[in-house]
């Protein structure tokens, strides 16, 4: 399985090189440019628009900078993502690791990601993944669906703010056959054969399939004439009969080599200093909600004011550096993101339907991006144990659900391992989550379930559910895919961190 390694330094090359065209961003500027005409267009009664040409002085730019860096900080990393992996001129794995593909498609794994994969934080080994990038209103693209029969799994649309759009899996009772992606401003017609019209809210716009998979060789190679027909491809390509790619058989693409400047940890896809050389296209990529109107103008006027003034221009790049420090790095942190879900464990909320719920948005962007809704999945997480302190390696720790309280779902459940830098933790077990998938864990004679959490093998029996970790630091990350009642309306809690008593 670690056949290759795509390290965080190579990905990180992606990211830190990552650009987007700017070609909206004279259009964007061109709407403050003329406020007194769009003032006119609204009417009366509306609020006025900021007037353009003012001289901004530093501490007010400063201010509404810093606004503008936390709310379009997902959307950049959005634009950045797909402007890389868009890059491949056919589907393959980049560097033998990561699905890739032109725009308007979608690359399928055919087995769990590789461990050593930097592309995103908390990546799980419950599923197959595909990943696709697409521009709706410039290019409709089908979507594929074979007959999973009884199989989980989940078709995840997501657009530029990173909320999820569609329904479409398991969950739903959606039926074998053709969907099609469109964005806000397509107008045509249903074409033959097509099930459904799913709308995107932005033209820009990703798929990431989720099909379950247990551990075992026997059924890994049950899936595969499943998954090869997890196929996506422009409109034009329709032809109402089911397209076949065999996933296995994909081409590594290389890797672009790593810079200087690469760190340990995921890809980094929002690069401060570049960040409002940017921002007008992240505007550009999304209109505004209800109420955010107002957020938008002053996001314009302030791109406004420094397209003329040297100094503020400057002053935006220093302020993306501390806001990124200061405000973005500290999501990472799982007691920042979403709500205490008991003995000292969070759950995430509004998880990939975030409306104007920037906080959560930003912070699940830094930390573990690419959510699915809370109705398809909801998550467990923390840094610590039952008493509060940090979890590490070089402590054994059990992890008991109690008679009838594994995690209560209509899917399925796991609980992973993640090192320091939120990504895997490499062992020579291949082992980095345990639940559903798991066939050789063993009950407590009372029906209970322990799961034991350290460096060092538990010995015995207990091997059976031992967890890997680090010597480290580490974290722990609960999935419940389609979960029932308790997960729903949050009176699951998850089970007490407890530290092994000594042997």
């Amino acid at each position: 399985m670690m056949r290759g390694s795509l390290g965080a330094a190579s990905l990180a090359a992606i990211g830190a090189g990552a650009a987007v065209p700017a070609a909206v961003t004279a259009a964007s500027l061109a709407a403050s440019a003329t406020s007194a005409a769009a003032q006119q267009a609204l009417g009366p009664g509306a609020p006025t628009l900021p007037v353009t040409g003012v001289h901004m002085h530093p501490g007010y730019a400063r201010t509404i900078a810093q606004m503008a860096y936390v709310w379009g900080w997902p959307i950049v990393n959005m634009l950045n993502r797909k402007a890389k992996i868009t890059q491949a001129p056919s589907p393959g794995l980049l560097g033998g690791i990561l699905p890739a593909a032109p725009r308007g498609q979608v690359g399928m794994l055919h087995d769990f990601i590789e461990p050593s994969e930097t592309f995103v934080t908390c990546p799980n080994q419950d599923v197959v993944y595909g990943l696709g990038f697409f521009e709706l209103d410039d290019e409709p693209v089908v979507a594929q669906v074979p007959d999973f029969g009884d199989r989980f799994w989940i078709y995840a649309f997501y657009d530029a703010r990173t909320d999820q759009f569609g329904e479409l899996g398991k969950p739903y009772g959606s039926k074998p056959g053709f969907y099609l992606l469109v964005g806000p401003d397509w107008d045509g017609l249903k074409p033959a054969g097509i099930n459904e019209i799913i709308r995107s809210p932005t033209s820009l716009a990703n798929a990431i399939p989720r099909i379950f998979q247990d551990d075992t060789g026997d059924d890994n190679k049950a899936i595969q004439p499943l998954i090869n027909q997890v196929v996506f491809y422009p409109l034009k390509d329709f032809t109402g009969e089911m397209k076949t790619i065999d996933w296995a058989m994909l081409i590594d693409l290389p890797a672009p080599p790593a810079d200087d400047g690469a760190t340990e940890g995921e890809t980094k896809w929002v690069v401060p200093e570049k960040f409002f050389d940017q921002f007008a296209d992240a505007i550009a990529a999304a209109d505004p909600l209800p109420g955010e109107e107002a957020l938008y103008a002053q996001f314009r006027l302030l791109l406004d004011a420094t397209q003329r003034d040297e100094e503020l221009r400057q002053m935006l790049v220093d302020t993306a550096i501390e806001t990124e420090d200061k405000v973005i790095a500290p999501f990472f942190d799982w007691q920042r993101n979403g709500l205490p879900a008991g003995n000292g464990w969070n759950r995430s909320v509004n998880n990939a339907q975030w409306g104007i719920d920037y906080f959560n948005r930003t912070g699940t962007a830094k930390s573990n991006m690419f959510d699915n809704r809370p109705t398809e999945t909801q998550y467990f997480y923390t840094d610590f144990d039952g008493a509060g302190d940090q979890l590490t390696g070089v402590k054994l720790y059990e992890v008991t659900f109690a008679p009838g309280e594994d995690p209560p779902v209509n899917g399925f459940w796991s609980l992973t391992l993640y090192n320091d830098k939120h990504l895997f933790n490499p062992n020579e077990y291949n082992r980095y989550s345990i639940g559903t998938k798991t066939k050789i864990l063993k009950r407590n004679p009372d029906g209970s379930l322990t799961i034991y959490v350290g460096a060092e093998r538990p010995g015995g029996e207990k091997d059976s559910n031992w967890l890997p970790a680090p010597h480290g630091i580490f974290s722990l990350y609960i999935r419940a895919y389609w979960g029932k009642e308790g997960i729903l309306d949050g009176t699951w809690q998850p089970p007490k961190i407890m530290v092994a008593a000594a042997q």
